[in-house]
């Protein structure tokens, strides 16, 4: 597990602020102008999360449903229902699995299938990861060669509910290595716990540590990597994220090990003050970062942590 510092450059990346780009969708059908004071009036659908850098994300539609999710220019994330569900989510793409705030040059590649149980809520996913990595070259060559399988691994997330409030209480993850013809045998987990202050999520605490046993018997080892994530001081207007679907929500928070700073996603609202802090001693102070987030006239957010979020209508 990387330092703590490593959040800082992941919480500082976010600190640049939008300049105009294209206002038309994929269609040529125009978006919500951030400086329209008029806004936006009737339904309306996330477009694209966007800094004075780069397109964070920008969101492709089939009717009402999210099918696809491109993330930077070579990654794609391809989302297929069952109905009104979602039953499969598979990335091909790049990711900053290390958490230092930069896309890994290794590519990745996973596929998760979605289960539902009681009440129609997500109950399982499970996941198949290929890592592939470009290796260095052997002289005389001077150019990598071409990118090769570096390591395939298998992870099944159960999401817990409280019976009381129906909110997600905790994601237990079990991972290990993808051996054909072979079960799953676990050799890390993940255990994250969500707590709320409403509907919106107040507090994740997530623990990283070693795995032995099986699926039906596991044994979870004494936590290495322990943090914190707090989110404060909730305006009372709509988050932009209330647009996408749940699923695809715990989906991206489950596409690395460093999404969780990401959590308030999961909240009707949007919070003001967000802060990480590594609870294994010694136990340094929590970094903070803040914000002052601009509106539309129809109260959903447009701007907060240096990102701008542009709509379209339905």
């Amino acid at each position: 597990m990387k330092q703590l510092f490593y959040f800082i450059l992941l919480l500082a990346g976010f600190s640049s602020v939008h300049s105009c780009k294209d206002m038309l969708d994929e269609n040529g059908d125009p978006l919500l102008d951030l400086n329209n004071t008029g806004g936006l009036n009737g339904p309306r659908a996330l477009y694209r999360e966007i800094t004075d850098k780069d397109t964070l994300a920008e969101y492709h539609y089939s009717g009402l449903l999210v099918t696809k999710v491109i993330t930077d220019s070579a990654s794609i994330t391809d989302i297929a229902y069952s109905g009104d569900k979602i039953s499969q989510i598979t990335f091909n793409g790049f990711l900053d699995l290390d958490g230092n705030g930069k896309l890994d040059k290794d590519s990745v590649s996973y596929t998760q299938l979605f289960t539902y149980g009681p009440n129609d809520r997500l109950d399982k996913v499970s996941e198949s990861r290929s890592v592939f990595r470009r290796p260095a070259p052997v002289p005389p060559a001077t150019t990598p060669g071409p990118q090769t399988l570096l390591a395939k691994t298998k992870s099944l997330y159960d999401l817990i509910y409280n019976a009381s409030t129906a909110k997600i209480d905790t994601i237990i993850m079990k991972n290990g290595p993808d051996v054909p013809g072979q079960p799953l045998m676990p050799i890390s987990y993940t255990k994250t716990a969500y707590s709320y202050l409403g509907d919106n999520v107040s507090k994740v605490v997530k623990h990283y540590g070693p795995m032995t046993g099986t699926m039906n018997a596991p044994v979870f080892g004494r936590p290495t990597s322990k943090y914190a994530f707090d989110f404060y001081d909730y305006d009372t207007v709509i988050s932009p994220f209330t647009l996408l679907p749940s699923a695809y929500k715990i989906s991206r928070l489950m596409s690395t090990e460093f999404k969780d700073q990401e959590s308030h996603i999961l909240s009707p609202n949007n919070p003001k003050k967000m802060s990480v802090t590594d609870l294994l001693p010694p136990i340094p102070t929590p970094i903070i970062r803040t914000t002052n987030y601009n509106y539309d006239p129809q109260t959903y957010m447009t701007k907060g942590y240096g990102v701008n979020y542009i709509y379209k209508p339905f």
